[in-house]
């Protein structure tokens, strides 16, 4: 059984914000879009393994049933709709930044 994918507004916003970060911090196009590479891929594999991602540590997030997933770098936040058979991506973060803010 594969679960439906659906990212928030937010999610799409922040993914794209990291994506030009990561070009313009390491001056290459191709390593950012590597890292977007790598992280739709763990997004996809979401699909079929919803549970794989891990309980966040901070216990607000935790309580609120996120789930995450890291990619290197970036952390995606993320909730099972088990009922609707869907995984929605909430927030795409760089795990450098304070990010209980951002999601």
């Amino acid at each position: 059984m594969k679960y439906k994918i659906l990212r928030t507004d937010k999610a799409e916003e922040q993914l794209r914000e990291l994506v030009f970060y990561i070009a313009d911090d390491s001056g290459n196009v191709d390593i950012a879009l590597g890292y977007l590479d790598k992280i739709e891929t763990a997004i996809n594999r979401l699909q079929e393994f919803p549970e794989s991602g891990s309980i966040p540590r901070y216990s607000i997030l935790k309580k609120q049933g996120y789930r995450v997933i890291i990619v290197e770098g970036p952390l995606v936040f993320y909730k099972i709709n088990e009922e609707a058979e869907l995984v929605i991506i909430y927030a795409i973060v760089d795990a450098r930044r304070e990010y209980r803010n951002l999601i």
